[in-house]
């Protein structure tokens, strides 16, 4: 009989710590939900002691999703976890993530402690835990860089005092995939009542590992897993939960079983990858564009003549219908609305209706109509709603010529325009929209992405604005990169002109 595996699903707090991925409630109850469709065990909301904004999210989703765990990190502070408690209140499930660094670097530079006293805070916090919630995972940070002997001491100290769950993260990433596995299967061997808890994995992909390590991790112990979909997180991101959803369906013969409906991966990663403003890079591996493309001349006689030549994996398991309708100016509302269930946007009539409206003018200018074009042009309609509002922009650009832009803004229904001169299109567009906001505002971040290829393709713009010492990001997508440019410059300023 297989081993049960949890999946503890991170998105929504480890990976909402991106820069420029933060989402609102509503769209983390979206994504929460999603994720309960998914059959994700353990959803960590946020960190509520952090925000009143993370705070309501942790209340919100509670009451939004009926049988995952829902969990609330929180530092090693009893303050900390009488708030997540709070957050936690309506969670038909509930769980109260807690811990401290463990490793010689945070003992002695984060907390100017000793190995005795951090043992005695960890004990603390989780008997502290214990009197709102019965179910407490407690992590050590930075455990891939201690000595596994503390470790054991510490691991063993908290499932003592009543932790269900210890996570070992892998903070920095810097663990080798067979140097983590011997670290789980130490603890496992060594530490005095590990067989009442848990332990989790929580590896980051600093060099590329986090995968490997979380997988080494489970082989030789472990039987939670800490991931994020489409791998996002803090810098190089975590462990991707698709990768590993994937790899235990693939080899069976590891005895491994998760509650994973795989067929519902593609449409959360797009789901998350367009709530989130966070492309999906073409070669990532499971949900990325090119997963399942065979351009070679050999590739595609072996996989003509038999699907298993190249593919280890049917696409339709993780959701892909290799069976696609093309989109054209010739398709009708009834394609459009197939291709957004597909990719997990279900809109109500009326704005489907307005997206269909854009998705023509899009197909007259553009030959080929991607997942990423439609995308975009359903998260267009959640700009509706913004104070500032681009009317119109006219450029006149040239070799031998100053370029010169013409802008009209929307600003609470009132309109405002402007013209300025610029180095370049884009310089001089942005300019004219600063003499309509006057506020002091830099640009600290410009990336024109194109989505495929072509000269007609839908370009993506991200920027990163900065004022009054706080950064905001902005994000667009269309066929003029010049327009691209200024919706995602207007896009950044919505989010601090209220």
């Amino acid at each position: 009989m297989a081993d049960r595996l949890y999946i503890f699903d991170t998105t929504l707090r480890d990976g909402e710590q991106v820069p420029g991925c933060q989402l609102n409630t509503i769209e983390k109850i979206q994504v929460a939900q999603a994720l309960e469709n998914l059959g994700v065990d353990v959803i960590e909301a946020g960190f509520p002691v952090s925000s009143p904004g993370d705070f309501n999210s942790v209340v919100e989703i509670s009451k939004a999703v009926t049988w995952p765990t829902i969990c609330a990190l929180t530092r090693a502070v009893e303050n900390d976890i009488k708030v997540a408690a709070e957050a936690l209140r309506y969670a038909k499930h509930r769980r109260i993530h807690t811990g401290i660094g463990t490793s010689p670097s945070h003992i002695k530079y984060k907390f100017n402690s000793t190995q005795e006293e951090i043992i005695e805070r960890a004990v603390a916090a989780v008997k502290y835990a214990k009197k709102y919630v019965e179910d407490i995972e407690f992590y050590c940070e930075d455990a891939g860089r201690t000595d596994n002997e503390y470790l054991a001491r510490v691991v063993e100290a908290v499932i003592k005092a009543g932790a269900t769950v210890v996570n070992i993260p892998d903070t920095t990433g810097y663990c080798l995939p067979s140097e983590y596995g011997e670290k789980i299967k130490f603890l496992m061997e060594n530490v005095k009542g590990v067989h009442t808890a848990i332990l989790s994995t929580h590896c980051h992909n600093d060099l590329g590992m986090a995968t490997a390590n979380t997988i080494s991790g489970v082989i030789n112990g472990a039987r939670q897993v800490e991931v994020t979909i489409n791998g996002i997180g803090e810098r190089a991101g975590n462990t991707a939960l698709e990768e590993v959803a994937m790899i235990f369906k693939s080899h069976k013969e590891l005895g491994i079983d998760t509650n994973i409906n795989t067929k519902q991966i593609y449409p959360v990663s797009r789901m998350v990858s367009s709530l989130m403003n966070m492309p999906v890079q073409a070669n990532k591996a499971i949900v990325g564009r090119n997963a399942f493309a065979h351009s070679s001349g050999i590739h595609q006689d072996g996989v003509l003549k038999n699907r298993e030549s190249y593919e280890i994996i049917d696409p339709k398991d993780v959701g892909i219908d290799d069976n696609i309708i093309a989109l054209t100016a010739r398709s009708g509302r009834a394609a459009l609305k197939h291709r957004l269930n597909i990719l997990g946007v279900d809109l109500a009539q009326e704005k489907l209706d307005s997206v269909y409206e854009e998705f023509l003018k899009l197909a007259d200018r553009k030959k080929d109509i991607n997942d990423d074009d439609v995308l975009m042009l359903a998260g267009k309609d959640r700009t509706a709603s913004q104070r500032i509002k681009l009317e119109y922009l006219q450029v006149t650009s040239g070799v031998g010529l100053q370029s010169v832009a013409s802008v009209a803004l929307t600003i609470a229904g009132e309109k405002f325009e402007a013209a300025s001169s610029g180095n370049g299109p884009v310089d001089a567009a942005i300019k004219a929209v600063k003499q309509i906001i006057h506020r002091q505002m830099t640009i600290q971040e410009f990336l024109i992405q194109a989505i495929n290829k072509g000269s007609d393709d839908m370009g993506k713009v991200h920027m990163q604005v900065e004022h009054n010492g706080a950064n905001y990001y902005g994000f667009a997508a269309n066929t003029d990169i010049i327009a691209a440019s200024v919706e995602a410059y207007i896009d950044a300023i919505n989010k601090f002109i209220k």
